[in-house]
């Protein structure tokens, strides 16, 4: 893999070790994603338990992912006219007192958790989750200033990565004590976000101050038509993982072709995040300064050839190094295209379009997951993951001659 053309921002006006409103921010981040991290292995467990049905599984994914849809351009333009802090906030307070419910029917305080009771909590954490997800990645580019986006977000996906690695095990250890623990933990995290995120010090958000018309909410989609770059950058990362996700055939991989069982599949699961994870501290430090068009599409190719790379391999530590590299190239991706949306959107328009590009990113990992099922029922495990990393390989290659201007792009910022 090239290494990205990097070197440390030259004389910022404050350093992000020293920048204090990140850092609530960031702290804010890692208990949002742990606590949804932790109350998914959980409400996974449960339903399992309760029902043992596999259907049921994808069910409670289906309705988390629904609501993202259903309200996504209202979670938009909510973003853009009201306080972000309180939305967060108030989000994560409504998650809170979930994980509270659930931890009385766990206890039968007056009620046992049932079936429906679990399909109806998740239909409110979908909604919770179409709220937060864009309002924080809308909120960032006021903590920080301008010069300190890139490594900002690097950071900020950091705390995604440590916490989707190290909060489902957690989560496993305290619900083999009791589903009564983890619900707790998960809604104690909740409320101690929901006190740090109105503690953020961020720049005077400007509201859009437009009603909530038909026209307003089509405003963010309008915006990213209107700007090739920012389009080219959201539909390639959609299009990329949507063809290359191989994550949903992992334990096919484990029990059949690897031969390792539940410990490989555990290591299998979090040898991507791992990969981002180390990446993500690179960027940090050395933030991509030039050729980021260039080096993001470089970063996708290594993404689609990971891909094959595990595809193809029988042996273990081969794989997870696969695996490893797939979520270190992912996360340059992801931090450019990050970057370059966010600095390219004003801010009363940023809510609007983060909703966008927040259902772009989970419809990418949640449909790709289900393309890559079809496709190894029609075809064959291996021969379905091989073709996803050659799709992705295809797509670069497409969007490099659809986008010229984006593989051009020199700079996030431009002069």
């Amino acid at each position: 893999m090239h290494a990205p053309d990097s070197a440390p921002l030259s004389d910022p006006p404050v350093s992000l070790r020293h920048f204090r409103p990140f850092w609530w921010f960031w702290l804010t981040r890692v208990l949002l994603t742990s606590g949804f991290q932790v109350m998914s292995v959980a409400i996974g467990w449960q339903v399992y338990a309760l029902t043992g049905s596999a259907f049921d599984l994808g069910i409670v994914g289906l309705l988390q992912f629904v609501p993202r849809i259903l309200l996504v351009l209202v979670v938009g333009t909510v973003a853009d006219r009201f306080h972000r802090q309180r939305i967060v906030a108030l989000s994560m307070t409504v998650q809170a007192a979930s994980a509270a419910l659930l931890a009385m029917g766990a206890l039968h305080w007056g009620f046992s958790t049932t079936r429906e009771l679990i399909f109806a909590i998740a239909v409110v954490i979908g909604i919770c989750r179409a709220f937060d997800m864009p309002t924080m990645q809308a909120l960032l580019p006021s903590v920080v200033p301008p010069t300190l986006l890139a490594p900002a977000i690097a950071a900020a996906a950091s705390a995604n990565e440590a916490a989707t690695i190290l909060a489902p095990a957690a989560g496993g250890f305290l619900y083999a004590l009791g589903a009564e623990f983890t619900y707790a933990l998960v809604m104690t995290m909740f409320l101690l976000g929901a006190a740090l995120v109105v503690r953020v010090p961020a720049r005077r958000h400007i509201s859009s101050g437009k009603a909530m018309t038909l026209e307003a909410l089509m405003a963010g989609v309008h915006f990213i038509r209107s700007r090739r770059d920012i389009l080219g950058a959201m539909s390639l990362d959609l299009f990329a993982v949507l063809l290359g996700g191989a994550t949903a055939l992992l334990p096919v991989y484990a029990g059949e072709i690897l031969h390792t069982g539940p410990w490989g599949l555990g290591l299998l699961r979090s040898a991507p995040a791992v990969g981002a994870l180390a990446m993500s501290a690179w960027l940090m430090r050395h933030p991509i300064q030039h050729r980021v068009g260039r080096i993001m599409f470089i970063a996708v190719a290594v993404f689609g050839l990971a891909t094959i790379v595990f595809g193809l391999s029988s042996w273990f530590p081969l794989s997870l190094a696969a695996l490893v590299v797939l979520g270190a190239s992912d996360m340059i991706s992801v931090v450019i295209r990050s970057t370059l949306v966010q600095l390219e959107t004003p801010d009363e328009m940023r809510g609007r379009v983060s909703a966008v590009n927040s259902l772009f990113i989970g419809a990418s990992n949640q449909l790709g997951e289900f393309e890559s099922g079809m496709t190894a029922h029609w075809l064959g495990t291996v021969p379905a993951v091989v073709l996803g990393g050659v799709g992705t390989l295809a797509v670069a290659g497409l969007w490099m001659r659809w986008f010229p201007s984006l593989a051009r792009r020199d700079r996030l910022i431009q002069d």
